[in-house]
């Protein structure tokens, strides 16, 4: 089993391991070079950016996605994503304990998407929780998720809310905490 596999299946790990100092910051060092690159190009080259994100994201991006730069992604490997998925500019993946974006989410600028957090009493040990967004889910602008949730199938996530619950499918959420406002009918 990896660190990673160990992550997901709910083990913490001390952030001086050599086994994850190994896996993790080599992932988080090729990730961090390739979005380098990435803000690096002229956004007029589309051809180019696609074939960088796709290094990234291990040629997920087809079908309609993209993500716009600049863009951190800290552990790509650990992300899965649908098709026409967008990110516009400034999405933040802390991807360690993995996220599932499924078809047809729609990101707005500055959106955070984080699986890990620290334990209170030792903060150089992680612990991580997976994020999944479903299908057709719209997050606004500087919207942050939290390690362990599930965003529904087709709900809508208001500009600038904290999200640390689930949101049910066809829901509209707000605020800090994001709370539901309204069922979409």
């Amino acid at each position: 089993m990896s660190v990673f596999d160990d992550l997901r299946n709910g083990q913490s790990y001390d952030i001086r391991n050599e086994d994850y100092q190994r896996e993790v910051h080599g992932e988080i060092d090729r990730c961090d070079h390739i979005c380098w690159e990435i803000s690096q190009t002229d956004p007029a080259d589309k051809d180019k950016l696609v074939a960088l994100e796709n290094e990234l994201m291990g040629g997920q991006m087809k079908d309609g996605t993209f993500f716009t730069p600049p863009m951190n992604i800290d552990c790509a490997s650990n992300v899965h994503v649908g098709k026409n998925v967008y990110a516009n500019h400034h999405l933040t993946m802390m991807s360690l304990g993995t996220i599932t974006i499924e078809d047809g989410v729609m990101m707005g600028p500055g959106v955070g998407l984080l699986t890990v957090n620290h334990e209170p009493k030792n903060i150089r040990v992680v612990k991580t929780g997976e994020i999944t967004l479903k299908k057709n889910a719209w997050l606004g602008a500087r919207v942050s998720v939290l390690p362990g949730v599930t965003i529904g199938e087709n709900a809508i996530i208001g500009t600038g809310a904290v999200v640390t619950k689930d949101i049910p499918a066809n829901s509209i959420a707000v605020g800090s905490p994001a709370k539901v406002i309204k069922t979409i009918e």
